[in-house]
Parts: C-alpha cells; structure tokens; sequence
C-alpha cells in the first residue's frame, strides 16, 4: 500500500463484522474505562484509557505505519514523547551527543532537566560535520540524537553514515523527522533506531492540537517506552487523536504544496536587496543539497533568511506582515514566520547562539498552502 492510501485508511479500516457499526472514521473514545467480562483479562483488550484507548491506538497504527515502524505510541506533546524517551533510556552519568542546531525546547529538556537534575552529560555537535560526530562518539554516548532538517537553520545531516557510525559505537540513533514529516523521510528506513515527532506540526497540519509521537520497530525498545507512556501518563487525549488522524489524511497533499511554495518564496528572497543570507535545502547554494536530495523525497515547507540589518531590522520586517502570521509553532496550512532569537530559541543562551551560527537578523518562515502569489506579495511589501 502507498503512502498516500496508508495515510487514509490504516487505523480506520470499518469494521462489516456481526455487531461492528460499519464506521468509516474512528469514533472519539471517551471512556475512561472498559468494562470486562473477567476479573483477570481485559475483554476487548482495553482496561484504562491512560494504558490504551481505541482512537489512541487507531492513530498509532498509522503513525507507525507511515514511518515504515513496527509501532507507534501517541503523547500530549512533542516534549512528553522526548521525556519519555529519555526516562526510559537515560541515567545518570550516561552522555548524549545531540546536534547543535536544536529546537530550544529540546535543548532546554537536554540542559535544564535532564543534565542538571538528573546527571546526564550533553555533548552539541554539528551534525552536518561527520568528523564531529565520529569524534563524539569516542565518548560511547547512550544516544546520539540528530534533528534534519534541523531548527531552525535547516542543516542536513547524513542519517545512513550517522547510523553506521552510532551502531559501531555502540550507540543508538534518534531522529527528530518533525520538519520533514514521514512524506518526505523516513529515518527508520534509513537505519536510525527511533523517530519523535511534534505531531502539533506537519502531521496534524491544522494549527489546532498539540502532541507529539514516537516511532520504533525494535520490540525491546518499544516495550520500554511503553511502559513509561503509562507510567508517566502524558498520552493523547481521544479527541486530539482524532485530529491528527483527520489532518495525516491530506498530509500527502499539503506537503506538495508546503514545499511548492517554499520553493518560490527560497527563490524570491535569494534575489532580494535586503536579504544577507536564504537557506532552504531545494537551493542549490544550501551546503548540503544533494544529501537532502538523496535522502529526502523533497525538501519541506520552511525557509529561514537573515535580514541585511539587524535584530532591530528583523523585527520591523515581521511587524509589517499581513498574511504571515507572527506565531511560534510550523507546519499548518496557513503561513507563518517567528524570530528564533527572541521567541522559540530565547532560552538558548546568547553565546550558544552565536555559536551554532543563530544570528539576530534570522527570521524563519513556516510556508503555508495559500496561493503563492499573495505570499509573495506580502514579504515583498514587508521587505519594502
């Protein structure tokens, strides 16, 4: 079965048995509990909507099916899914390598939790270089943790090489796929040990629910993370599971159109007076090009851009938009656009930032499905 048809119709196949109802979507579980018909075995394989629930589960299905996984597992953020990951995984004393570029939230569970509460040593690398990874990874890291795209400076990093090299090592491999949604990679596939994924983005693609997901095929593993999903309990609730289910459904479609988009706004602003620097992965001037075309099916629906000024010029370029929306968050329909410095990456330190190359006339742009030619009217007039 193709992508597109998975996305559709795994986790809602109808039930046409005697006494199932025929439904074509899943309906929204609210039971808290199930009823049994002995005291020692659930009867229909559900006993508390915490350890499971049916429109939970129904949505895991296809989460692992698009990412070529043997399992899913469902959380209320993509933060919950991360703590998850790295309580079920991590002691003290144990040393990740992560790359440098990361979403702030990351990094601020790596540094302000998990090192400082919990002992946990954290080495940033730049994950495009594989001399630094394979330098790192001298340390035998209990994970080594990738973002690529990454957040926000769109590097790419080698995920088939970063495997080999983290398995030899000893070391397993997690990716965080959240802006290259499954479409477009499959780090699995690719040989990495565990995909996350802030389910609020891409894949649910509507601006209107927060989660986040894991993604393993490894049975040890996966009986790991589960244990700690109900144990912990920050899962899914039954009507954000419905959501994301309705949103995988175009996801296919949107992400055409994510990056068609992208695409000519990378190409308008390339060619802009007041624009110093454009990243995006379909340019050719992106460093690594031809990795992200040979590991990706396309190359996403964000573009990040320097201002030819500073924070100041950065700020008054993003007060003049109109149909970009200034917000934090990616990957709904409608576009928006955020300066990393001052909203999703503040609780990175300024020195850290100027380090991983974050400067303060970076702006970022989440693309949207509108028509093109209006987003181009507005960061013309915005440039203006």
């Amino acid at each position: 079965m193709k992508f597109e048809t998975q996305a559709i119709h795994v986790g809602e196949e109808p039930n046409l048995k005697e006494g199932g109802s025929g439904d074509v979507v899943v309906p929204i579980h609210l039971a808290s509990t199930f009823a049994r018909q002995q005291v020692d075995r659930p009867t229909c394989g559900y006993e508390y909507s915490r350890t499971s629930n049916p429109t939970r589960a129904a949505l895991e299905k296809r989460l692992a099916a698009l990412e070529g996984a043997k399992f899913g597992l469902a959380f209320a953020s993509g933060l919950a899914a991360e703590t998850t990951l790295m309580l079920s995984t991590l002691k003290s004393g144990d040393v990740v390598v992560a790359s440098d570029d990361l979403y702030g939230g990351t990094r601020r569970l790596l540094d302000k939790v998990f090192a400082q509460n919990y002992g946990v040593s954290v080495q940033y690398v730049d994950a495009a270089d594989l001399g630094q990874v394979e330098a790192a990874l001298k340390a035998k890291p209990k994970l080594v943790w990738l973002e690529t795209p990454t957040n926000p400076l769109l590097k790419i990093a080698d995920i088939g090489e970063i495997s080999r090299l983290a398995h030899g090592a000893g070391s397993p491999l997690v990716v965080d796929n959240t802006f290259a949604s499954p479409y477009l990679q499959q780090p699995l596939l690719l040989g990495a040990d565990a995909v996350v994924h802030s389910t609020t983005k891409f894949i649910n693609g509507h601006s209107d629910s927060v989660g986040g997901a894991l993604m393993v095929s490894d049975e040890a593993l996966y009986a790991k993370l589960k244990f700690s999903q109900n144990a912990a309990g920050a899962i899914l609730s039954p009507f954000d599971s419905f959501l994301v289910l309705r949103g995988l459904k175009t996801l296919a479609v949107r992400m055409e159109r994510h990056q068609q988009n992208a695409m000519r706004v990378a190409q308008f602003l390339s060619a802009h007076s007041r624009v110093r620097k454009v990243i995006y992965p379909g340019l050719p001037t992106h460093p690594q090009h031809e990795l992200a075309k040979k590991q990706m099916r396309g190359f996403g629906g964000m573009v990040s851009f320097e201002i030819d000024g500073n924070a100041s010029d950065a700020k008054a370029f993003l007060s003049r938009l109109k149909l970009f929306a200034l917000a934090e968050s990616l990957g709904g329909v409608e576009s928006l656009a955020e300066h990393p410095a001052l909203m999703t990456h503040a609780c990175v330190g300024a020195q850290e930032r100027t380090r991983a190359g974050l400067s303060d006339s970076l702006v970022r742009l989440s693309v949207g499905i509108e028509n093109a030619d209006d987003l181009l009217e507005d960061l013309k007039q915005a440039l203006g």
